[in-house]
């Protein structure tokens, strides 16, 4: 996949702070991993303060992503591989 602006995004949250994003995930989700920043997920590394929260919805990953000089943004990614590589690599 790699360049996110080519997946199928819906955005929950726009032009916020990392930390506002992360808050954001935390409060909204039920099953939320933490990854280290240069997490490798859809072939992008994850810049951010770690732990860095990743949440499962269904098929959909929510994660925070960095679009620099636009902010922090709170996107919603189908992706049925990723979530299943989520669940096993973080034991569940």
């Amino acid at each position: 996949m790699g360049c996110v602006d080519e997946m199928n995004y819906e955005i929950l949250l726009p032009n916020s702070s990392f930390k506002e994003c992360a808050e954001y995930i935390k409060k909204n989700f039920n099953e939320v991993y933490y990854v280290p920043a240069g997490y490798k997920i859809f072939d992008n590394y994850l810049v951010g303060v770690p732990p860095i929260p990743i949440a499962v919805d269904n098929d959909d990953i929510i994660m925070p992503y960095v679009k620099p000089c636009h902010g922090c943004f709170v996107l919603r990614i189908p992706g049925k591989e990723e979530v299943e590589r989520m669940r096993i690599g973080m034991g569940k």
